[in-house]
């Protein structure tokens, strides 16, 4: 049976000449002039598609978006003259399966047309083997799980896959969201293309707009010849922009013309090449905090973010720990060549149940080769997998909950005594709380106190309760949580004896916060750190060999956290 259409446009020349193109693909198509007549004729025709205007003499064309989205999945592009940001992100979140601006050039149409008719025949497919389409057998063989979140995360993955939507795929690391992104892809009509994926952070600064557009030879020093951009070898397919938050903000710029204008220019090139490319986006960190703090464009995180979608945890589907653990051992077992696939205890799924994920699915990866390297038969027990018999994370809450019902003792009976020393009641130095060391989880808060120099500021007593890098970071008042221990947790008030000049060390903060960082954990232990440095550097006078000893960290991991941070080394404020 032919495959049918419904025109719906207020111009009559448009209507015949996107009539006269459909004809010559072979499609059939009535024409609509208005809303009204545009839902008579959906009600009383059974269409494969439909192809509106946004703006008719009787109403929107995201109304008809709205209308057919509702009763069917059948694909609906909208073409309009009056296209901004704003309208195409609000038709498709409603459903609309591709928006395009006029004027509307004839290969545009048939790539349009094209990819709508690769949506019918996924859905006629599903429909003929509803219970195991071939799209839903893809799904479940690379997105292990079954759990609760897991069965709408799959469904929406269906639903995304047959739009021309940019998707945003936010989550912690490991989640899985390049996974995702390749699953969106295959199971789109633009499976037969490329897709390109790319690390934002991997790619150094002067060489993007070169890796992303390409270059003609000749166009700068060192390019012998024409090479070919990400944008370009996606055409036709998807570009999957990871860790986009890296992006810095001049490359920010020339990537957002080429996602809303689907045109790309070389370096060294006089025209601009169109390109027909999806874009997916993915980053662990908080985009909306990074836009308020102006270290993100607006323009752009609503251009990429148009619909969001949020992987889950692992710790969130623990359910699913035991077959992605029987998934994993039948990969492990088939890349290493083993004569058999290794089987893990009843005591050993236990245990991986009950262990908090940090590193979400490949943590789950990398305890399971550790404990297929360690095992000497293929049996593996809970002592192969290297997990602690008690979870470092509980332990670290309860010492955290500890220290803060501690500290709010320490502060109620401080509210009560009348007779506080002034000098701690006006000390107003600023506290810093970071913790050097990201990969721990216990942060501890110490009452900043200002201190002149080094000599003569700590006693042998003093060396010999904590070590000397600890007391020369006191000294210059910056917390160091390398070598704390659960002995210095208890409050303790510090006393500024001017006649001997000796200080005790307190662990008790002035001020206790129960409110979780808005922006995350991540970006505000980044935020921290980023201060912690800074201050060193200043004391030291950006003598980063000696920041570094204050710091307790070597050279070079202080010259990587910098840059990292982006902290220029010739700052001199």
């Amino acid at each position: 049976m032919a495959t049918t259409a419904l025109v719906v446009d207020d111009e009559v020349d448009l209507c015949r000449l996107m009539q006269i193109t459909l004809t010559k693909m072979g499609i059939k198509s009535d024409v609509a002039y208005t809303l009204s007549q545009a839902k008579s004729y959906w009600q009383d025709n059974d269409y494969d598609f439909c192809l509106t205007d946004l703006k008719l003499p009787d109403g929107s064309g995201l109304e008809l978006v709205k209308h057919i989205s509702a009763s069917s999945n059948k694909p609906i592009a909208v073409i309009t003259a009056h296209g901004s940001m704003d309208l195409a992100i609000e038709a498709l979140k409603l459903g609309a399966f591709d928006f395009v601006n006029k004027p509307l050039e004839l290969p545009r149409l048939r790539q349009l047309v094209e990819n709508a008719l690769k949506v019918i025949h996924q859905n006629n497919e599903a429909e003929a083997a509803p219970e195991s389409s071939p799209e839903q057998q893809m799904l479940d063989s690379r997105l292990i799980g079954d759990s609760a979140v897991m069965l709408p995360l799959k469904n929406t993955i269906l639903k995304l896959a047959r739009s021309q939507a940019p998707v945003f795929l936010s989550g912690a690391s490991g989640t899985g969201k390049e996974v995702v992104a390749r699953l969106i892809h295959d199971l789109s009509p633009r499976r037969d293309g490329s897709f390109v994926p790319v690390n934002c952070g991997a790619i150094p600064s002067e060489l993007m707009e070169s890796e992303f557009f390409g270059h003609k030879k000749g166009s700068f020093t060192g390019a012998v010849a024409d090479k070919q951009g990400l944008f370009q070898q996606a055409n036709g397919g998807t570009l999957f922009l990871d860790e986009v938050a890296d992006l810095p903000l001049a490359m920010q710029v020339k990537l957002l013309r080429a996602i809303q204008e689907k045109t790309v220019r070389a370096i060294g090139d006089t025209k601009e090449v169109p390109v027909d490319i999806r874009i997916l986006s993915a980053t662990h960190k908080d985009l909306n905090q990074l836009v308020q703090g102006g270290m993100f464009r607006q323009d752009l995180y609503y251009r990429i973010n148009v619909i969001e979608l949020k992987l889950p945890t692992l710790n969130a589907r623990r359910d699913d720990i035991p077959v992605l653990a029987e998934h994993f051992l039948a990969m492990i077992a088939e890349e290493w060549q083993l004569e058999s696939q290794p089987l893990l205890t009843a005591e050993a799924h236990l245990r991986l149940q009950q262990h908090d994920f940090a590193g979400n699915v490949r943590e789950l990866r990398n305890v399971l080769e550790r404990a297929v390297t360690l095992a000497e038969t293929s049996t593996i027990d809970i002592s192969h997998l290297g997990l602690s018999d008690f979870d470092v994370n509980q332990k670290t809450d309860k010492h955290q909950k500890i220290n803060e019902n501690r500290i709010s003792d320490s502060i109620e009976k401080t509210d009560k005594n009348d007779e506080k020393p002034s000098s701690i009641k006006n000390d107003t130095t600023q506290q810093v709380t970071a913790n050097l060391h990201p990969y721990r989880t216990m942060t501890h808060h110490y009452a900043a106190v200002k201190r002149p120099s080094i000599s003569g500021v700590i006693s042998d007593s003093t060396l010999s309760e904590i070590d000397r890098r600890s007391a020369v970071s006191t000294a210059y008042g910056i917390e160091s949580t390398d070598e704390v221990t659960d002995k210095y947790q208890s409050e303790t008030v510090i006393k500024n004896d001017n006649e001997h000049n000796q200080f005790d060390i307190t662990t008790a903060s002035n001020t206790v916060s129960d409110q979780l960082p808005a922006q995350g954990l991540e970006l505000y232990l980044q935020e921290q750190e980023k201060k912690l440095i800074i201050t060193a550097l200043k004391q030291t006078g950006w003598n980063k060999t000696q920041a570094a000893e204050l710091l307790g960290t070597t050279f070079r991991s202080l010259r990587y956290r910098m840059t990292k941070l982006d902290i220029a080394e010739d700052q001199s404020e």
